[in-house]
């Protein structure tokens, strides 16, 4: 029964208590994730007491915890002081291939907490939080905490886990046959590998820093890409090595206006007849749309000092660095595929 003279829907003082509350889900969501609840609760309904015993905690503040959790929709309380996986906590399981259990440990981590409380520094300033905290750069960081580190490589893999069906699907790499691909800052290498996969007559390449591609080798030996696909280190800011096309995915958004210039300008050199830069990033959207990629602006703005972009904004950075943009496909997910041809 609706209360007389109440508008249906939140009131917007709830709606601003939602959003001022929002840091609380996050932080009992990295509690769960990182005590392993979500693993335990595979195989059906556990209580409190169990989970407690099984991961060292106090059994009264753990059910608080998943019954706050509960009515996020995260866990279902389904007899007193016993919970369950729901639909959305099933993919919090890190053992499933959809998992986002890697990319939940680092968008809610402490080290996001500390630097996103910092905001007003950056909006002030225009400088990055992450130099104003430890005196580094956040790649320089990310390299000098190496735990902090692989949470970071480990949820950039499940990233491109959750974007790259969708990439493949929207994007057709078939023209590439018979050429090299080179995957600036590739990572781990599921892009790459996974498009090597599906096109057999493509050669590819993952470059990245020393530290970081040689996570890659196990992935391409598992594959059995081992003929057709490399590792090779190095700096994007000075070369990357000559292929026929290159492709970046959430490269060129970490990055200045300036520093996204060198890059795509090494491509320029580098690269082979009319070579093509393929470019998977959020694109932003106008006005007041909703949209994945502002939010993902502000993390750019704190943390390495990069920048969402619209599509006028990528036309005019591939101008500037010798190539015309040719098309900008949007995929069923928050991405988009950009394709850039070297003028002739």
């Amino acid at each position: 029964m609706s209360t007389p003279g109440r508008e249906q829907g939140p009131q917007p003082s709830e709606q601003l208590m939602q959003l001022a509350s929002g840091y609380m889900v996050s932080s009992a969501l990295y509690t769960a994730t990182k005590l392993g609840i979500p693993g335990l609760l595979k195989d059906g309904p556990k209580s409190t007491r169990d989970l407690a015993r099984t991961t060292g905690s106090h059994e009264d503040s753990l059910y608080r915890l998943l019954r706050a959790l509960a009515s996020a929709g995260v866990f279902n309380e389904s007899a007193p002081r016993s919970f369950e996986l729901t639909a959305v906590g099933e993919l919090l399981r890190a053992d499933r291939d959809d998992s986002i259990h890697d990319m939940v440990l680092w968008l809610d981590n402490p080290f996001h907490f500390q630097t996103h409380s910092e905001m007003s520094h950056a909006v002030k300033t225009g400088e990055t939080v992450v130099e104003k905290i430890f005196a580094e750069s956040c790649f320089g960081y990310l390299q000098k905490d190496k735990e902090l580190g692989e949470v970071f490589n480990r949820a950039m893999t499940t990233f491109s886990k959750m974007l790259t069906p969708a990439v493949l699907e929207a994007y057709d790499f078939s023209y590439l046959d018979g050429k090299t691909l080179v995957d600036i800052g590739g990572g781990h290498g599921h892009l790459l590998t996974m498009i090597l996969k599906k096109h057999p007559a493509i050669r590819g390449v993952i470059f990245d820093l020393d530290h970081v591609h040689a996570g890659a080798k196990s992935r391409i030996s598992e594959h059995g890409l081992t003929g057709r696909c490399e590792t090779a280190g190095g700096d994007f800011f000075a070369e990357v090595p000559a292929a026929d096309a290159y492709i970046m995915k959430h490269i060129i958004h970490d990055w200045s206006d300036e520093k996204a210039l060198t890059i795509l300008k090494n491509c320029h050199k580098a690269g082979r007849g009319r070579t093509k830069v393929i470019l998977v990033e959020a694109v932003l959207t106008p006005g007041n749309e909703p949209s994945f990629a502002k939010w993902l602006d502000l993390e750019m703005l704190l943390l390495p000092g990069g920048r969402e972009r619209t599509e006028a904004d990528f036309a005019r950075l591939f101008e500037q660095a010798g190539f015309v943009l040719t098309c900008a496909v949007q995929t069923k997910s928050p991405v988009c595929v950009l394709e850039a041809e070297r003028r002739a």
